[in-house]
């Protein structure tokens, strides 16, 4: 098959890579910083323009949501019918609904995505081959996305050495992420505003780095991923306020029972969070 990629930061970079390295595709690119584009020469087969847009089986837009939606405007004219087009943006209802709109009248399938794989750095000299390995590769089709279509996108994830690919309805995956991804990167990044912070050098280990890790992050993309999920995000957050309150009040009361019960009880959910999961 001949892949577009037209985005070659971590993600869009990480996938050129490992399209390479693990399968026979022809791979052509595109970014708008030239320097990246040179960069990633080496591993295209040819540079992504508007004369051979409509030549790609697959084109993948790995590119923030509004930037995605502005390639997407910008390139319409040059697709061609039956083409398989996909995002990656880390929320979906919005997404879907914005691409399916531009990309639908041209007779291209639009089937959003969304890579559950990062790092805490971006660009393209961070990208790597092996960043997909045992990773979850999540589909949202829609009523208006072909099966054949989801199919070829699936087993392109596999290729790429993703463990699984799942299948979600826009709506469940923003839910879903609210929790999974976005509240952990802003409860990380909130914790790391301590002033204690200037004084922890010899005093964290495992857990500290655990917590911490995602606190580095784009803030311009993850602004506009929140601003995009806030309903569910909101939702999580006052949940977690409530939960913390609770914490807080057994400390207060010094309330040994019930700080005891609390801790038992979240230990008891990890637990069985990762039977179900067969950790």
């Amino acid at each position: 098959m001949k892949i577009g990629i037209a985005g070659l930061g971590l993600m869009g970079g990480s996938m050129l890579k490992s399209l390479k390295k693990r399968t026979s595709h022809k791979c052509y690119g595109f970014n708008r910083t030239k320097e990246v584009l040179e960069k990633a020469k080496p591993y295209l087969d040819g540079v992504l323009t508007e004369q051979n847009l409509k030549d790609m089986d697959i084109l993948f837009i790995c590119m923030s949501p509004s930037a995605a939606a502005n390639y997407a405007r910008q390139n319409a004219p040059f697709l061609g019918k039956g083409q398989i087009i996909c995002d990656i943006c880390g929320v979906k209802e919005y997404v879907v609904k914005v691409m399916e709109s531009i990309i639908t009248p041209s007779g291209a399938h639009f089937v959003g995505c969304h890579p559950m794989a990062g790092k805490e750095v971006s660009g393209f000299d961070n990208a790597d081959a092996r960043l997909f390995e045992g990773a979850s590769f999540i589909i949202t089709p829609t009523q208006n996305t072909p099966l054949e279509a989801v199919e070829k996108v699936s087993q392109l994830a596999l290729e790429m050495g993703f463990a699984q690919a799942v299948k979600a309805a826009p709506q469940e995956h923003d839910q879903i992420i609210a929790y999974t991804s976005q509240l952990a990167h802003i409860v990380s990044n909130a914790y790391a505003k301590s002033p204690t912070l200037k004084k922890r050098a010899g005093f964290s280990a495992g857990s500290f780095e655990d917590l911490t890790r995602v606190a580095r992050l784009d803030s311009k993309m993850w602004t506009e991923l929140f601003l995009l999920n806030k309903d569910n995000l909101l939702t999580e957050i006052d949940l977690l306020i409530r939960n913390l309150k609770e914490y807080g009040k057994a400390l207060k009361e010094l309330d040994k029972a019930t700080l005891t019960e609390l801790l038992e009880v979240g230990n008891k959910k990890k637990l069985e969070d990762l039977f179900r999961n067969g950790q």
